[in-house]
């Protein structure tokens, strides 16, 4: 039967409308949790495999301590940014995206980034990426986009071709693409690369006034990245080279640091910016908001147990503090959810009663035993609200200033623009020639491992972005260019139909292409 005539179901067989936009408030902002098939969709995908995370399953961490150098009172209330000298103890948590527990640190992948604060008010996590962007804008994309990148259910061997097909069939990736093929994805250890926090958060006072920031840590150690074939040849040599060279730092006592900086914009500033700062696939230029340094961080103190201080520890972005909340970003919106929920899976319910998950300060409540309960609460009062017994009550100070949004809800979609070119075209004319010459192999060793029609689809991509760089890509891959500007001056949907499998070998049969077409 034609995929046409297939119907696209949920688990309990009722029609799928769309798979591609989550449900949202008005304008692409606030993801709404009556959303069942984004929910279903992610819930399924968090409970996939066991016991390894789903994602950044390889990596290392260790303890640290977070000192503030610049008093940021003026903007919010967390108590962690209020106070010059003001100590705070942390956990890192370095780690790749897509390999296994066993896999190489040095494959070509993003590095997550994750920052635990253990502070006065309970646990800030500042989940990041070595990378300012990210692959796409819609959380209900990213359990397909992660199984593209992981092996093939049928064979359990990496595929190229899913790879570029979810890639190209998804151009708003075009900027991580850039930054993922340049020398970048590749870095030299956890130690020499800069961290992001990618989304847009709120950071606000009691009295209601507030602001959007976003977070950059930069290494102190510098920004160094291996070449392809380094990082290739240390893949076989020591697949744990980038854990191997943090711990063996930490334990000589070259204590790895990173500075914290800000952007900060006001709500009027960030209406007025050119582009959207809610969205994850756009950085804010530093020429336009310029980082303002906040901090510093330094790890000193390696895992005693690995299992139960790394393994074990949770992340999670809905992990705030007072005076920080969160943004209308699609993708932060619904990672507040879905990590604690896969947590919940991978640890049990009560994960957060962990050493290396557990606050500084009292937690009390009202949720009570589930699995590996080990925390005897030792509070006086029932397991309900409201009680009449003397039990802790909400406290309305400090709540989030509320922002304001209109209109119909519904699955909003996020269509790709010209704008969504910009920025990566920026990246790639900033690159010297060198960087360019090693992007373009980078990307035709991996995009030649693709099928034809997926390498000319991305290619056109390519072409989009940079015609120097679409050129140099097709003369590599021995593409005909003629086809690749063709397929560029389509629309995404008509050189999606342009190259499927249907139509290929019609659209390989046209005279057009033996016309030479000068770009």
């Amino acid at each position: 039967m034609d995929s046409e005539n297939k119907e696209f179901t949920r688990s309990m067989g009722g029609r799928v409308y769309d798979d591609q936009n989550s449900i949202t408030t008005y304008g692409n902002e606030y993801t709404i949790m009556s959303d069942a098939h984004l929910f279903e969709k992610m819930a399924h995908f968090n409970r996939e495999r066991i016991p390894e995370r789903i994602v950044h399953a390889k990596g290392g961490g260790a303890h640290g301590v977070f000192t503030l150098t610049r008093d940021m009172s003026e903007f919010t209330d967390a108590d962690m940014f209020c106070g010059v000298g003001k100590q705070t103890e942390m956990l890192a948590r370095f780690s790749t995206v897509s390999g296994e527990r066993g896999s190489a640190d040095t494959k070509r992948d993003p590095r997550g980034f994750a920052l635990k604060f253990y502070t006065r008010e309970g646990n800030y996590d500042i989940v990041c990426n070595d990378t300012p962007v990210f692959f796409v804008r819609d959380a209900i994309k990213f359990p397909d986009f992660i199984h593209s990148q992981k092996r093939n259910p049928v064979t359990n061997l990496p595929d190229m071709n899913a790879y570029w097909d979810f890639l190209s069939l998804t151009p708003e990736s075009m900027h991580q693409v850039m930054r993922l093929m340049s020398d970048n994805g590749t870095p030299d250890g956890f130690r020499h690369m800069d961290g992001f926090g990618n989304h847009t958060f709120m950071w606000y006072k009691k009295d209601g006034s507030y602001v959007w920031v976003k977070y950059t840590f930069k290494s102190l150690q510098g920004i160094k990245n291996l070449t392809d074939k380094e990082a290739v040849r240390l893949a076989g040599e020591n697949p744990d080279y980038a854990v191997q060279d943090l711990y063996d730092h930490i334990k000589a006592g070259d204590f790895p640091a990173w500075d914290m900086y800000v952007q900060i914009l006001t709500p009027e500033q960030a209406k007025d910016y050119r582009y959207d700062i809610f969205e994850v696939t756009k950085e804010i230029y530093e020429e336009d908001y310029p980082l303002i340094k906040v901090g510093r961080f330094v790890l000193n103190r390696i895992p005693t147990d690995f299992f139960t201080e790394i393994e074990q520890a949770a992340f999670c972005p809905g992990n705030m503090v007072n005076g920080i909340g969160p943004s209308p970003d699609k993708m932060l919106n619904a990672r507040m959810v879905f990590y604690s929920d896969t947590q919940r899976y991978r640890l049990g319910v009560n994960f957060e009663q962990l050493p290396t998950n557990k606050p500084k300060n009292m937690v009390m409540n009202y949720q009570r035993d589930g699995k590996m309960a080990v925390d005897n609460p030792k509070q006086p009062f029932p397991n309900y609200f409201p009680n009449s017994f003397g039990g802790v009550k909400p406290n309305p100070t400090g709540t989030p200033p509320p922002i304001y949004t209109c209109g119909y809800v519904k699955n909003y979609p996020m269509p790709v623009k010209p704008i969504d070119f910009e920025q990566p075209r920026r990246f790639y004319e900033k690159m010297t020639e060198k960087e360019k010459m090693n992007t373009v192999n980078n990307i035709c060793g991996s995009l030649g491992q693709a099928i034809e029609r997926i390498q000319y689809r991305q290619c056109a991509l390519f072409f989009i972005t940079s015609p120097d760089l679409g050129a140099k890509v097709a003369n590599q891959l021995g593409l005909n260019l003629n086809k690749v500007i063709y397929l560029a001056g389509l629309s995404q949907e008509e050189r999606v139909k342009r190259t499927s499998a249907r139509e290929w070998l019609k659209i390989n049969t046209r005279k057009v292409f033996d016309i030479v077409i000068k770009y």
